[in-house]
Order: C-alpha cells, then sequence, then structure tokens
C-alpha cells in the first residue's frame, strides 16, 4: 500500500516553525571545483535542500549554484554547519555571506558540527547563534553529532531550543536512545551517511529487499530513512544517481521489510563518533 503522504515536495515542520524539505542533498566531501555543478543538478533533480558545512570548504560554491538557479532562494532550504570554535561570530557571518550575500542574505539553517568545543564553548557557541536568529541572519538552528549528555545540557542555557539534530543514521547504525530523546521533544533528526557510503550495498537483507521492490540498494536505503521520519541527507556528484536517490517516492517498505532492516542495528559508525565526547 502507497503511503500517499510522501513525495518530493514533503517537509518536516521545525519546532521553529519552519518547513525544512525531508529529503535533502547533501556536498559532504564534493570538492569545490565541482559542487556547483552537483548543486545544479540536485536542484534541476527537484531537491530543494542543500546541506553544506564551513568543514566541507564548498559554501561559496553552494552559494554560486543557489544565485544561478532558476528556482527563487525562498523556495531554497540552505544548511550548513559552524566548524571553528573561535572567531564564532565573524565565522557565522562569513557562511551566511557565502551563500547568501547582501543585507537581506540568510541561511535557513545553521547547526554547530560538533560538540567537541566543551560545555563552556557549547553554550558560547549556541548563544551567538541565537543572536544571530534574532538578528535574521539565520532562521533555525540545530546541532550535529550531539549526544544525550550535549542535548541535555542544553536546557540549562538554550532559550532557543535546538530545531534539528543532524547524526549518522542508517539500519547499521540507528542511535535509539538519541532518536527516542529527539523525537520526544520534536528535535528533528538528519540523517547523514544514509548510504552507508556505500559499505553495505552487498548485503544480503538490503539487496533481497531491492530485488523485491525492484529498486536500486540506495533507494531503499533512503525510503527506510523517510519512513523512519528521518531526513535523510543523500550525496553524489554523479547526475544520474543524483536522479535516482530522488526516485523513492512511487514505492513503500512494508512492515517485514522495515523490520528485517531494522534488526539490523550494531552500532557501526561509518564516520567519527563524536556523541559520546565530554
Amino acid at each position: 500500500m502507497m503511503d500517499g503522504r510522501l513525495s518530493l515536495g514533503s517537509t518536516v515542520r521545525l519546532t521553529s516553525g519552519a518547513e525544512i524539505p525531508q529529503l535533502g542533498f547533501g556536498v559532504y566531501l564534493s570538492p569545490p571545483e565541482v559542487t556547483e555543478r552537483s548543486v545544479k543538478w540536485a536542484i534541476e533533480a527537484g531537491y530543494r535542500h542543500i546541506d553544506s558545512a564551513q568543514w566541507y570548504f564548498n559554501e561559496e560554491q553552494v552559494g554560486e549554484a543557489l544565485r544561478t538557479a532558476n528556482v527563487p532562494r525562498s523556495d531554497l532550504f540552505v544548511t550548513t554547519k559552524l566548524g571553528h570554535p573561535d572567531q564564532i561570530e565573524h565565522r557565522l557571518r562569513e557562511s551566511v555571506e557565502k551563500i547568501h550575500p547582501g543585507a537581506d542574505g540568510y541561511v535557513d539553517l545553521m547547526l554547530i558540527h560538533s560538540p567537541t568545543a566543551g560545555p563552556e564553548g557549547r553554550r558560547e557557541q549556541w548563544k551567538i547563534m541565537e543572536s544571530l536568529v534574532k538578528e535574521g541572519k539565520i532562521k533555525s538552528i540545530g546541532v550535529s553529532n550531539y549526544g544525550l549528555r550535549h542535548l541535555k545540557e542544553m536546557q540549562e542555557y538554550a532559550k532557543i531550543p535546538p530545531a534539528v539534530n543532524q547524526i549518522e543514521l542508517h539500519p547499521w547504525c540507528q542511535q535509539k536512545d538519541i532518536v527516542s530523546y529527539c523525537q520526544e521533544r520534536g528535535i528533528a533528526l538528519e540523517a547523514y551517511s544514509p548510504l552507508v557510503q556505500g559499505t553495505r550495498s552487498s548485503d544480503p537483507y538490503l539487496t533481497a529487499i531491492a530485488e523485491e521492490c525492484g529498486k536500486s540498494w540506495a533507494q531503499v536505503l533512503i525510503r527506510w530513512s523517510l519512513q523512519r521520519g528521518f531526513i535523510p541527507l543523500p550525496k553524489s556528484d554523479t547526475r544520474s544517481r543524483i536522479i535516482d536517490n530522488t526516485d523513492v517516492f512511487d514505492f513503500e517498505l512494508n512492515a517485514t521489510q522495515m523490520s528485517q532492516l531494522d534488526s539490523l542495528d550494531r552500532d557501526e559508525h561509518v564516520c567519527i563518533n563524536n556523541t559520546n565526547v565530554p
């Protein structure tokens, strides 16, 4: 039975009131010289949500793709992440200027990329981001790679609660405690590395389900993430794959298939896990 609620235009309402497109396009590890082209291809394929970061060193190329796209800026949702623990306000403003220059420039979502700045550093980062929300340069704010201790700590100082926690999420890394905590509090969960960076493409459960559905292993993983209510951020610099990753709305994983994928959880990370840092 098809889930008529999901489409390429589906959004998730954040606690900030913003609507974030549920399927995003990531540019992690996309070299600057190809990022602009890849983002243009993604927008042409129907993506309206682009995810970048200071540490990706391609914010400017993302911004250029947005400026030359045949889509109004107001129809695009752009995320970037604060990666540096020093000169925080300067770096935040610099990111906004790279992505959307000018007096009216803004980013839709700014995340703290990692909790590694320590308790006082995290508090300072958040307070400065809150100030830029009030100024209108940032529309929504959230975190990335935050574990339970970091999220609970925020209750002591966050006047604006985090709208998002972006963490590694796929069937082999489900981080159930963090997911449960966020879902109970309305914190949206963005799934990075939803395709496990291709390392599980030959898994027998996954390939069997893909064959049953007449879809690729990548499309099955994206669909799993969507049906779990996550916001997956698949990335590719290959045009055909960028398009294929949007072709996930004409089928639905049934309860048995979802259960099989859910059973694969092994707490296996393909990226550095910072959710347990002090």
